[in-house]
């Protein structure tokens, strides 16, 4: 069903032909990169988390980790990642196909700083076997991202 709702959305924005269904699994960063046939790096990874204001989704690169310090800086709170349940619940995906197209409303999306080293990314489409490539501008716009953050860590040596 979200695979069906995400699909839906981009179809209504134009995007459509850009999802891409896989025979494999395309639950982890590694497994998407292999089914799409790109770094890892290149796969629009989507965190999700539980604030005082309600659930939020961060898009970050496939090498970045959160930030605890960073994190809690701009979110004044720490970091309480959202379980499966909590997941499905908040935001109207499974894990393993967590995307921002399509999802409930209130949740708020925010792409990670980690993102700006690619022109090309591609995040899940609402299934564990399903991804849709985007040009970073093309994911700003179609995820109704608030602002570009920096609350990642771990991929900086390729800066």
């Amino acid at each position: 069903m979200a695979l069906e709702q995400a699909k839906k959305y981009l179809e209504e924005k134009g995007f459509g032909d850009r999802v891409k269904e896989f025979e494999v699994s395309s639950a982890t960063v590694e497994l998407a990169a292999a089914a799409v046939g790109v770094a890892p790096e290149r796969i629009a990874k989507s965190l999700t988390f539980m604030t005082e204001d309600g659930p939020v989704m961060i898009l970050c690169a496939g090498d970045a980790k959160i930030d605890n310090p960073k994190y809690k800086a701009f979110f004044h709170t720490k970091a309480k990642m959202l379980s499966p349940e909590e997941v499905k619940e908040c935001i109207g995906h499974e894990i393993g196909g967590v995307c921002p197209f399509g999802i409930k409303e209130g949740v708020k999306v925010y792409l990670d700083e980690s993102l700006k080293r690619f022109d090309i990314v591609y995040p899940a489409c609402g299934s564990s076997n399903s991804a849709v490539e985007l040009s970073l501008a093309e994911l700003e716009g179609l995820s109704g991202c608030l602002e570009f953050i920096d609350v990642c860590k771990g991929w900086e040596e390729g800066k």
